[in-house]
C-alpha cells in the first residue's frame, strides 16, 4: 500500500505507548505480514475502522476516590511493616508483637481490597 497523500495539516501529532513483550511480538508479526511500516499499519487499521472499540465502564467518583485512599493507605501500611521489621531485628519488639502487627496489617489489607471490589 502506498503512503497516504499528505494533507494540508500534515502528520504532526505523535502517539507513543508501551506494550508487553508478548503484545509487541503480535503487533510486529502483523506489521510484517502487512508489508507496511508500524505507523502506516496502525494508521490504516484505526482510521479505516477495521478495529472494534469496546468502551470500558467508567469508574464512579466513589470508586476513584476509594482507589486513591486505598493506594495512600497501602503505602502507609508498607511503611509500618518496614518499621516493625526494623524494630524486630533490632530487638526492640518481641516476635509475638511483630507477628501480631503483621497479621493486623494483612487483615486491614484484605478488608480494603474486598471493600474496593464492592464499591460499584
Amino acid at each position: 500500500m502506498a503512503r497516504p497523500k499528505k494533507t494540508e495539516e500534515g502528520l504532526t501529532e505523535p502517539f507513543m505507548f508501551r506494550l508487553s513483550q508478548s503484545e509487541a511480538l503480535v503487533l510486529r508479526s502483523k506489521v510484517a505480514q502487512s508489508n507496511m511500516k508500524p505507523a502506516e499499519f496502525l494508521r490504516d487499521c484505526v482510521l479505516t475502522n477495521r478495529t472494534t472499540v469496546i468502551a470500558r465502564p467508567q469508574a464512579t467518583l466513589e470508586k476513584t476516590r476509594m482507589q486513591f485512599l486505598f493506594n495512600k493507605t497501602s503505602n502507609n501500611m508498607n511503611q509500618i511493616a518496614h518499621v516493625m521489621h526494623s524494630a524486630n531485628v533490632a530487638g526492640k519488639i518481641t516476635d509475638t508483637h511483630y507477628k501480631e502487627a503483621l497479621a493486623s496489617l494483612a487483615a486491614i489489607s484484605k478488608y480494603l481490597k474486598a471493600a474496593l471490589h464492592h464499591v460499584d
